[in-house]
């Protein structure tokens, strides 16, 4: 029992299940609008909530699983990455694949059950998702394909009430990208100097910190003025937007937080981030309420 307990907490070390939070919000922001068009109703069936919630899961667990597996020459001299499960052998490479293509399958059959789109759908998302930890290794673009592997998550909640895209959760995606991709640049100054050593591509590594910081600033205005847009387009009123107004403050004491400590970056980065979709669900889920 307590082998079992522990190959548990190694499993959960490799895929920080808490970081789920990033996406979970922003699914649940799509389902609710997606399901207030369709139905004049905001609750969407408990099937629907149980299919959603094993394909958040098992797609997020997939990703993270294969970035950590495809990772591993990298992670392994980088001081921060060394305790890793994947690097440190509690967690070997078998293993490690084999919940890889487990989580994979799960994935597909799950998006089966819920639409037709969504299940061919699943194998283009499953591609990207495991393309990401490829373009570390020849493009900056990283951050922002990290942004769009997150940006799919509205997507696929609106596919899955609708089983069509509507406009305004493209609008709600985009917001998400590069609200993703502005804050992956944050975190990816704690391995600036050691990117630049290995040869990976960052916007810090090769543009420097303020530039870094200019970049990630404009990311996150675009994140803010696509939030609005969504917010138009669907119709949300008011409450919805100040929802968005709260999101940008949260986002301006992100930057005023890592611009005087580095140090602070795992706070802006995991707690500040986390409370945002949180409060965000939350101001969406009261307007149409």
């Amino acid at each position: 029992m307590a082998k079992f307990i522990q190959i548990l907490k190694d499993i959960n070390e490799l895929i920080v299940f808490k970081h789920s939070i990033f996406a979970l919000p922003f699914i649940f922001v799509a389902m609710i609008v997606a399901s207030k068009s369709a139905n004049d109703s905001i609750w969407f069936g408990w099937e629907l909530l149980i299919l959603g919630l094993l394909c958040a899961v098992s797609a997020r667990n997939f990703a993270m699983a294969a970035n950590r597996y495809l990772d591993r020459d990298i992670d392994k001299d980088n001081p921060r990455c060394v305790s890793r499960p994947s690097v440190d052998g509690r967690i070997g490479s078998g293993n490690l694949l084999i919940f890889i293509w487990i989580n994979a399958l799960i994935f597909v059959i799950v998006a089966y059950f819920i639409n037709s789109l969504a299940f061919w759908l699943s194998f283009v998302i499953l591609a990207l998702l495991g393309a990401y930890s490829y373009f570390k290794r020849f493009s900056a673009l990283a951050h922002i394909m990290l942004g769009v592997c997150l940006g799919l998550s509205p997507i696929a909640g609106a596919i899955a009430v609708l089983a069509e895209v509507p406009l305004w959760v493209l609008l709600l995606s985009f917001g998400v990208v590069f609200w993703v991709a502005g804050f992956d640049i944050l975190y990816s100054l704690q391995d600036m100097e050691y990117d630049k050593k290995m040869g990976l591509f960052s916007i810090p590594s090769i543009y420097g910190v303020k530039a870094s910081m200019f970049i990630c600033g404009v990311f996150h205005f675009l994140t803010i003025l696509f939030w609005l847009l969504f917010i138009i387009s669907a119709n949300l009123g008011f409450i919805a937007f100040l929802g968005v107004v709260v999101s940008g403050v949260i986002l301006y004491f992100e930057h005023r937080i890592v611009r005087r400590d580095f140090s602070k970056i795992d706070r802006a980065f995991f707690t500040l981030n986390g409370y945002l979709g949180i409060i965000f669900f939350i101001f969406v889920l009261v307007s149409l309420w």
